[in-house]
């Protein structure tokens, strides 16, 4: 059974598009199983019905015509059910339904099981017999494990819009939504642009053309100018690389010969497809044979094979793909990759980023957290969309819910529009008060403070509104660079952040890199990075690079006295010793070489974050050596919910407000008050309305959080009650889920007057 499957699943994959690719599940089916029919419905949610999009042994001509309701026959019971119905004589079952158009009168025994992608039923897939039969139980199992695997292939088909009869009737610019992760709050409307967009044939969606003559002469002369191009590659890196590296050339020669790949492609566009749709299945064929090889270098070569693919294919496309690489940013452009860097936003002009959209990454990835730093919308984790559906289309894009419209209506934009209007009339409203203190109606006074070292040159100036830099990521100049910046590099960097702000404190973090934040200068390949080498992990283990950063940071901080150091990651008191033995080292050194030229040199204050559970059950054992401590919101609920907040497949889990979260962050500062340790909060819920109010009402004084969230909160923190706070936040102690909890925060903002942050906040 388990070679038939995969047999099956790859033939499934190497199909076109989905509807070939269900044509050919249900013909393989009848064979394998040895049954007479086979059938597969797709789940149409507006529509509020399943269509039949495929099957072997029921009206062909049905395909595409009958619809079976949500709450209609069996196809819709297995739907409500959502689990797989095995009867030896259907029609007699109380939900059976006849529709005479797929003629199934012969048909007695019936096996349909529900297609599911993360808790959304897609649709179902059924077996038929003639004969009064019940099916096993090992082609029950079959079944539903098949239905497993084609969920996600569904689910992906429909984000790229390649389920042609689901859409057959759908205008061509009818605007289409997707759904994503909401990555970084707020609105944006704009221009889909894709940052160093490069032709990829994996992202194609396949496409006919019966013009065959045509269609093989483009594909001639794409292969003719691949060769060309080829040829001058090859000749310009003569003498610069091995023979053996430049001898991959020659396979690119090779599969372009007429009598390897041209013939197959052809074949292909002489079958109606058209040029790039023939070539783009050629060449994942080759790919696919190359990765299932038993050498590694043979497998390697699938990568060639793919770059080769391009070339032809960015040939074939000809001035809309060159056009598609030249770096022309438009006005109120939404910028598009597949997972945004650092650089990237550092080379795009500010002035015309209004939002962005990272096919990977989730709520709190590290392309997340730095659209938030810059408060511009993000969307993350629109995983399998092709770039060529957004690119140079018109965006809306909503930083708040995680959905995406391309191609909006006139009343869709309209309204999308007032919106818009309405955050930004809100924003003004909030900066009345930007000069005002951080303190409540009923006199408690908190203390904010931001999260820098995302945006160095936006970040080098002080901020008149914060009360210092609860928190400054060291770890974005190590990853800018090609290697590990030298200490008078660093000394540069932290001198200019620490003289910007004299009077006020300045908590830098040592290097935390790792997990989603890698060095491209210093890989470290782990099955899972968020428990692995990583943080104070890494640093310990590399005191060279440690001590250079600890003697940087001391030296930029002569002659002033706000330097706090903050540890990372740490899980053991033991790590904290050692640090600190190292930072001693370099305190001393240091100190040796300021008095030597008559300066002065004032020791750090020493902290740790606290991210990973297990310093919970730590704190007073940490108090007797640290002089701080600062809550990482963002690796804590991580850690404790067992969620990788990078991966959008469980990203709804990754939940702040989730109980369990709540009440460790509550024992936490109830522990730190009693130890009389000073705490900080800096991830990312102390920058949001909801969060603001449960932490001050469990007991922090500080928070930390974007320069863009700050006048935000300060206006939170300013309209609300310490002993509202208080009794709301018991209330919320006693819910069971995240959902309640937001609710509850939310009916609270109502009452006091700020529900116009429900949306924008939480």
């Amino acid at each position: 059974m388990l070679t038939t499957l995969k047999r099956i699943v790859q033939e499934v994959n190497q199909a076109p598009n989905l509807d070939e690719a269900l044509n050919c599940l249900a013909n393989s089916l009848i064979e394998a199983l040895k049954v007479d029919s086979c059938s597969i419905y797709l789940a149409n949610y507006e529509q509020q019905h399943f269509l039949l999009v495929a099957t072997q042994g029921l009206a062909k001509e049905a395909i595409g015509q009958v619809t079976i309701g949500f709450s209609e026959g069996l196809i819709g019971f297995i739907g409500q059910r959502e689990e797989p119905i095995n009867l030896s004589d259907a029609p007699s079952h109380p939900r059976f339904k006849y529709y005479a158009e797929v003629q199934e009168d012969l048909f007695h025994a019936f096996l349909g099981a529900p297609i599911i992608h993360q808790r959304k039923v897609l649709g179902v897939i059924t077996l038929q017999q003639k004969k009064k039969r019940k099916f096993s139980e090992d082609e029950e199992a079959f079944l539903v494990t098949l239905a497993t695997q084609l969920a996600a292939q569904i689910a992906n088909a429909k984000a790229r819009g390649s389920v042609h009869l689901l859409e057959h009737n759908v205008p061509k610019d009818w605007q289409k939504s997707l759904k994503g992760v909401p990555g970084s709050s707020g609105l944006a409307k704009g221009t889909g642009y894709v940052s160093n967009m490069l032709v990829n044939i994996r992202n194609h969606v396949p496409s006919r053309n019966a013009d065959a003559t045509q269609q093989v002469l483009l594909y001639r002369n794409a292969v003719k100018q691949t060769r060309e191009d080829v040829a001058v590659l090859s000749e310009r890196i003569q003498g610069e690389v091995p023979d053996d590296v430049r001898a991959i050339f020659q396979l690119y020669h090779h599969l372009l010969d007429a009598n390897s790949l041209g013939r197959e492609v052809e074949i292909k566009i002489n079958a109606g497809w058209d040029a790039p749709s023939s070539l783009k299945m050629v060449v994942e064929t080759y790919i696919s044979q190359f990765q299932t090889m038993s050498d590694p270098y043979m497998r390697e070569r699938a990568v060639d094979v793919e770059d080769m693919g391009n070339r032809v294919l960015a040939n074939i496309l000809g001035g809309e793909a060159a056009k598609a690489l030249k770096r022309i940013y438009p006005d109120n452009a939404i910028l598009i990759a597949e997972e945004v860097t650092a650089t990237m936003l550092a080379e795009f002009p500010s002035s015309k980023l209004v939002g962005i959209i990272s096919m990977r990454g989730s709520t709190n990835s590290h392309a997340a957290i730095m659209a938030r730093a810059m408060g511009v919308p993000a969307v993350m984790g629109l995983s399998n969309v092709p770039f060529s559906l957004l690119n140079e289309k018109e965006i809306l894009l909503d930083g708040y819910t995680g959905d995406v419209i391309v191609s909006p209506s006139a009343t869709i934009r309209h309204e999308f529009g007032l919106l818009i209007q309405e955050e930004q009339a809100l924003s003004e409203r909030i900066k009345t008060q930007d000069t005002l203190p951080a303190i409540t109606v009923d006199n408690c006074v908190m203390s904010l403070l931001v999260n820098a070292g995302l945006s160095l040159e936006a970040e080098k100036n002080d901020n008149p509104y914060s009360d210092g830099v609860g928190l400054f990521r060291t770890e974005i100049p190590f990853m800018m660079r090609e290697r590990f910046p030298t200490e008078q590099e660093q000394v540069k960097l932290y001198r200019t952040l620490l003289q910007a702000q004299p009077n006020k404190p300045v908590t830098m973090r040592t290097l935390d890199v790792g997990g989603d934040k890698p060095l491209p200068y210093f890989p470290i390949t782990e099955e899972n990075p968020f428990l692995g080498w990583r943080g104070i992990r890494l640093t310990l283990d590399h005191p060279e690079i440690f001590l250079v950063q600890i003697r940087a940071m001391l030296r930029a901080s002569i002659g002033l006295d706000n330097l706090n150091i903050m540890l990372p990651m740490i899980t053991s008191v033991n790590e904290v010793k050692e640090a600190k033995r190292l930072i001693n080292q370099a305190l001393y050194e240091v100190s040796e070489e300021a008095a030597e030229k008559g300066e002065v040199i004032v020791a750090p204050k020493i902290g740790v974050m606290l991210e990973v559970p297990a310093v919970i059950y730590q704190l007073p054992q940490l108090a007797k050596h640290v002089d701080f401590f600062s809550v990482g919101s963002n690796d804590l609920t991580q850690y404790l919910l067992a969620v990788d907040r990078n991966n959008a497949r469980v990203a709804d889990l990754y939940d702040s407000y989730h109980p369990a979260v709540l009440a460790a962050l509550y024992s936490i500062v109830q522990q730190a008050n009693e130890l009389k340790v000073p705490i900080t909060v800096c991830g990312e819920l102390a920058g949001e309305p909801a969060g603001t109010v449960l932490l001050l009402a469990m007991g922090y004084r500080k928070l930390s959080m974007n320069n863009h969230n700050l006048l935000k909160v300060k206006w939170v923190v300013r309209n609300v009650s310490l002993q509202q706070s208080e009794w709301l936040l018991q209330r919320v102690l006693k819910l069971d889920n995240p959902r309640d909890v937001r609710q509850e925060v939310n009916l609270y903002l109502e009452t006091i007057g700020l529900g116009g942050l429900v949306r924008a906040g939480i």
